[in-house]
């Protein structure tokens, strides 16, 4: 029998067992939130580390070397002369060819897989194309030194099949992935009511795919063509393998058919050869350090473009 006011046994032991409950819940978010926090600081430090790295070792070089050096026309480490403006012209050169040819192919291909393909082929085709993107960078190197170079110097006329267009083709294909992977994502966020707007205005399908789907997912698209063109410019291996490695200036219109040297390939093939603090050694660390500015600002560039659409998003 109880007292009016009080709780018995049982009901006092339901509130300790909730009250137990609830204190583990609150302990187990506080110890994962604070996780997710560590682990996303963590991320943005290791980033802000090698950054810090490139600069300790990178700064020298503009110490060492003069500008008219530096930014000269002609590499020969073996006589001081550290032109970086050949691998910067080709490493551009390689990754814009590469971003025009996979930019409609991607597109395409995420045209077909989101507003064509039935349900089955689209089941297929997703995981096929996510497989593409493991496929590593020295098998693709090694396929397009074996295949697609020889097919280059034999179809084009080319002196040799290891030219900058061998290392743009490569570099499309490893680009297409994340192309075809983020542009379809941003078809799929066009909402349903404006294809039945067309369509209920008269419009045929392709009418209401390339005039209406398409533009509403414009800026998805873009970030698409950042996103694969900061692939493109981080290539080493298979760049390296299919490009010549020649540092030239492609300033002529056949220079696109001639071998060129980008600075990813550079860097991996001087850095285990140069002696550590020599004046090579912190130039390699210089183009090191340009090449990650480059691709910071493309990849902020995506990331803003994103932001942007996810702004107007919640706007609407």
């Amino acid at each position: 029998m109880t007292i009016a006011g009080t709780a018995g046994p049982p009901e006092a032991r339901r509130r300790r067992v909730i009250l137990g409950r609830t204190r583990r819940s609150l302990w187990a978010e506080f110890i994962i939130e604070n996780g997710i926090k560590v682990l996303g600081f963590s991320a943005i430090g290791l980033v802000a580390l090698i950054f810090l790295f490139l600069l300790r070792e990178g700064v020298p070089t503009f110490f060492r070397v003069e500008l008219d050096n530096l930014f000269g026309t002609r590499w020969y480490p073996t006589f001081d002369l550290f032109g970086t403006v050949p691998l910067l012209l080709g490493s551009v050169l390689v990754t814009i060819v590469a971003i025009v040819i996979a930019l409609p192919l991607g597109v395409a291909t995420a045209v077909f897989i989101r507003e064509v393909a039935p349900n089955w082929a689209r089941e297929v085709l997703k995981p096929m194309i996510e497989v593409l993107a493991g496929i590593p960078s020295v098998v693709l190197g090694f396929f397009g030194m074996t295949i697609v170079a020889p097919l280059v110097r034999e179809v084009l006329g080319a002196p040799t099949g290891l030219t900058a267009f061998t290392g743009a083709l490569i570099l499309a294909y490893m680009s297409l992935p994340t192309i075809i992977s983020v542009a379809e994502d941003a078809l799929d966020a066009v909402p349903r009511s404006y294809r039945d707007a067309s369509l209920a205005m008269g419009a045929t399908r392709w009418q209401t795919i390339w005039r209406v789907v398409v533009p509403a997912a414009r800026s998805g698209i873009v970030t698409a063509i950042m996103l694969g063109m900061g692939r493109a410019i981080g290539e080493t291996m298979a760049v390296m393998m299919v490009t010549g490695n020649a540092a030239r200036l492609p300033l002529t219109l056949d220079s696109l058919f001639k071998p060129v040297r980008t600075m990813t390939a550079t860097i991996a093939a001087e850095m285990g050869e140069v002696a550590h603090g020599s004046t090579h050694y912190h130039v390699l660390f210089g183009v090191g350090l340009l090449l990650f500015v480059l691709t910071f600002f493309i990849n902020l560039a995506a990331a803003s473009v994103i932001f942007q659409r996810r702004r107007r998003g919640g706007l609407r």
